[in-house]
């Protein structure tokens, strides 16, 4: 057995474990493996583990790799500039780090032009940490009445990143408070929103972020090792 593959047996054993503490199956947890910096090959073993959803950072990534790897369902998942949308609007399943209308926007444009409807995430920095991207949550609300006019951008969810601390005990809060808004969000009536999505957790903390609600983690380095830096 791989490095790789051992890590993923691992990984879906404790996504499985986290999952039946929050009265879920592993099955009910997407998992989304980060392969920023790892070459397709790696990612190519991953995919014959059985991985079906990979996340990227850049889109310089995506390009670069995308033809070099099996089939499978590509996120955008790291800070999108606008002028980037349109390499890799035909390319990815979903962009889960809009932070803004202006994105939003032109998102909708590209996708447009493809005839294709973009899933999205909205970015949501919880912690209100200055250097972490993300709308605040008194955005919110004003992102997803602007998306409800929108024909090829589809809300699916929200996403977070969490601070890097010592003890992710103080974490625990800000997953706490983001699956409250995901819940308040869900209740509430949209005609272009759907909250199947509520991506938070990482190599470091995802048994904490799916105790608290999350159903798309997304883990890199406790599958593929540390970053490979060329």
């Amino acid at each position: 057995m791989s490095q790789i593959s051992d890590n993923l047996e691992q990984i879906r054993k404790r996504i499985d474990e986290a999952a039946k503490k929050s009265g879920r199956t592993g099955k009910d947890i997407t998992l989304v493996a980060v392969t920023k910096t790892h070459p397709p090959e790696a990612i190519n073993e991953a995919i014959d583990c059985g991985v079906t959803d990979i996340g990227e950072n850049k889109v310089q990534e995506i390009m670069e790799k995308y033809d070099k790897v099996k089939p499978v369902r590509w996120h955008l998942i790291g800070h999108l500039q606008t002028n980037k949308v349109k390499y890799i609007i035909d390319k990815v399943y979903m962009i889960h780090s809009v932070d803004s209308i202006h994105l939003m926007d032109e998102i909708e444009r590209q996708a447009e032009k493809h005839n294709i409807v973009m899933k999205i995430l909205i970015q949501v920095n919880i912690s209100g940490e200055e250097s972490k991207f993300g709308i605040s949550p008194d955005e919110i609300d004003e992102m997803l009445n602007h998306a409800e006019t929108l024909h090829h951008v589809k809300v699916c969810g929200l996403m977070t990143i969490m601070p890097i601390v010592n003890n992710n005990v103080s974490n625990r809060l800000h997953f706490v408070n983001i699956k409250k808004i995901y819940i308040d969000i869900s209740e509430k009536k949209y005609n272009n929103i759907t909250m199947d999505y509520l991506s938070m957790g990482m190599s470091g903390d995802f048994e904490m972020a799916i105790s608290e609600g999350s159903n798309m983690v997304r883990i890199g380095s406790a599958i593929f090792g540390e970053r490979k830096y060329i």
